[in-house]
C-alpha cells in the first residue's frame, strides 16, 4: 500500500466543513491540492495533469459541477469520493428511489407525473396530505405540503408555468406524520459513524431551515437499513435522511453524496472530517499500488 497518495479536494466555497477538512489534511501532512471548481478547466485532450492524483475528494456545492467533474475524472482513471455513479444516483431523488426500490430498501410512497392534470390525479389517488419536491435539490428548499384539492390545483398550475426545467416532472410523496423530527445518518465506506435527530415544530426539519440537533442512539435496525441503502447506491461517503414511520418503522427519505457535517461534529463528538480523510486515503492508496 502506498504511504502517501496524492490527493485533490474539489470544492466551491470555504465553508466550515471544508475548513475542517483542509485543517485535518494539513495536520496529518497529507500531500494534497485545493481545487476550486469555479476556476478549474478540464481539457479532454490533456488528462495527464489530473492523473497525478491518486484520488480526488469532491465537495462541490453544485450537483452538476460535482457530477460532471467526477464523470471526466473517472473516465481518465482517477478515483473520486464519491464516484460519478454514486453522485448520479444520489443527486436525483427519483433515481435514488428506483435504486432503493430494486434493493428492497423501505422508502416513502412516491408517484411521478408529467402534467398538472396527471399529477392532480396521482394526488387524489394517493390521498392528502402529500409533499411535492423537485427531483434535484437540497437543504429542504422548494418543497410544498399540499393538504387539499384547491391547494394542489394552485401549486401544480404554478409549477407548470415555472421556467425551471425540473418542473416538467412532478415528484409526489405521501406526507408522513413524523414525531417532530427526522434522523440524519452518516455512513463512510458502508459503516454508520454518526446519527443525529433534527427536531422542529415545522414539518421540514432540515438544519438549513432551523431544525435543532441532538444525538440519536444507533440501533441495530437503524444500522441495517443505512448499510443496505449504502450498498444499494454504491457506497462511499454519504448522509442519509431517515424517517420514523408510525407503522413501517425506519424508512430512507433521501441520500446526500456531498453531505454537510458542521452541526453534527460538535453535538456527537465524532471526528467526521478525519474519518472522511481516512476513507479518501484508503481509496487513493489502492489506486497508487
Amino acid at each position: 500500500m502506498a504511504e502517501c497518495p496524492k490527493v485533490g479536494v474539489l470544492y466551491s466555497y470555504m465553508r466550515c466543513d471544508e475548513k475542517w477538512i483542509f485543517a485535518a489534511l494539513d495536520e496529518r501532512k497529507v500531500d494534497y491540492d485545493r481545487l476550486n471548481d469555479q476556476s478549474i478547466i478540464f481539457n479532454l485532450d490533456h488528462k495527464k495533469r489530473w492523473q497525478k492524483y491518486d484520488v480526488i475528494l469532491i465537495r462541490s456545492i453544485s450537483y452538476a459541477r460535482g457530477l460532471y467533474s467526477a464523470r471526466v475524472l473517472n473516465s481518465w482513471g482517477v478515483p473520486t469520493v464519491n464516484t460519478a455513479a454514486v453522485a448520479e444516483v444520489c443527486g436525483n431523488k427519483l433515481t435514488t428511489d428506483t435504486v432503493l426500490f430494486q434493493a428492497g430498501v423501505p422508502q416513502p410512497r412516491t408517484m411521478i407525473a408529467h402534467t398538472p392534470e396527471s399529477a392532480l390525479n396521482a394526488i387524489e389517488k394517493m390521498g392528502y396530505p402529500v409533499v411535492i419536491k423537485p427531483p434535484v435539490g437540497s437543504w429542504g428548499r422548494r418543497l410544498a405540503k399540499i393538504n387539499d384539492f384547491d391547494a394542489a390545483e394552485s401549486i401544480l398550475e404554478y409549477k407548470s408555468k415555472s421556467a425551471s426545467n425540473g418542473n416538467s416532472v412532478f415528484y409526489i410523496q405521501k406526507y408522513i406524520n413524523k414525531p417532530g423530527r427526522d434522523i440524519r445518518v452518516f455512513t463512510i465506506g458502508g459503516e454508520l459513524v454518526a446519527a443525529i435527530y433534527r427536531k422542529s415544530s415545522h414539518w421540514v426539519t432540515n438544519t438549513a431551515r432551523g431544525g435543532e440537533v441532538e444525538v440519536c442512539p444507533v440501533t441495530p435496525e437503524l444500522t441495517k437499513i443505512c448499510q443496505d441503502a449504502s450498498r444499494a447506491v454504491g457506497g462511499g461517503v454519504l448522509g442519509m435522511d431517515v424517517i420514523e414511520h408510525p407503522e413501517r418503522g425506519y424508512i430512507i427519505n433521501e441520500i446526500n453524496h456531498t453531505m454537510e457535517f458542521h452541526t453534527t461534529v460538535p453535538v456527537t463528538g465524532v471526528d467526521i472530517p478525519n474519518l472522511i480523510i481516512d476513507y479518501v486515503l484508503a481509496v487513493g492508496s489502492e489506486n497508487a499500488e
